[in-house]
């Protein structure tokens, strides 16, 4: 739903910056390797320390990157397998980063709760696994056509709303950091349900294409002798 309705919304938003960018002469490549390193930087930096508010303002302004370079690259008319290449394989970099940072907030003395951390590696290691399976599929020739039930954008507007909210807590809102080990929980559990639904998924598609392609088999020619 959010892919479908929050995507198409902010692209709207977002034409006219990637059209000035354009002028500007910044390539869409760039755009996709200034986001990433400045998701990574929000994350791992601030994270880390418990500065869950303004890790989540400065992640939020470049995780925007990711829908301009995209726009950037049609008004350009030239998509890419490159670009597409680099800009999936850096949405896992920057979800590593996001995941990450708050596992180490949790295995450090301050935030010090193990069972979080292992929640919190879990989303990361979860997150990776949902994007392979989708992509091992396609490769392979099936469609995966599944909506899972926790995608990226679902996974990143959970975690990020959750944290930023969290971070409130510094600012004097009493009980409001609860809400990221609820969001962690909700984020993993989703991501399991997830990968749970592609791999069902594959194993049909799979399946049925290999039935399909022994039932030709007499008309491809099948054995010659």
């Amino acid at each position: 739903m959010l892919n479908k309705y929050a995507r198409a919304f902010f692209t709207r938003v977002l034409t006219p910056f990637a059209a000035l960018l354009i002028r500007l002469g910044v390539s869409p490549d760039a755009v996709t390797l200034i986001g990433t390193g400045g998701v990574v930087a929000g994350a791992l930096v601030f994270y880390p320390m418990g500065e869950f508010f303004w890790g989540t303002v400065t992640i939020t302004l470049f995780v925007f990157s990711d829908l301009v370079d995209g726009n950037m690259a049609r008004q350009l008319g030239r998509s890419s397998r490159w670009g597409a290449f680099l800009d999936s394989t850096l949405d896992r970099v920057a979800d590593a980063a996001i995941f990450g940072g708050l596992a180490l907030w949790y295995a450090t003395y301050e935030g010090h709760n193990i069972l979080l951390c292992a929640v919190a590696i879990f989303c990361l290691a979860s997150g990776q696994v949902v994007s392979y399976t989708k992509a091992r599929g396609e490769s392979i020739g099936l469609p995966v056509a599944v909506n899972g039930l926790v995608e990226r954008a679902e996974r990143l507007v959970i975690s990020l709303v959750a944290c930023g909210l969290s971070g409130l807590h510094k600012f004097g809102v009493p009980g409001i950091q609860v809400l990221l080990p609820i969001a962690l929980w909700i984020v993993a559990a989703g991501s399991l349900v997830t990968l749970i639904q592609r791999v069902v998924t594959v194993r049909r598609e799979a399946a049925e294409a290999d039935a399909a392609a022994d039932a030709g088999l007499p008309v491809g020619g099948g054995e010659t002798g």
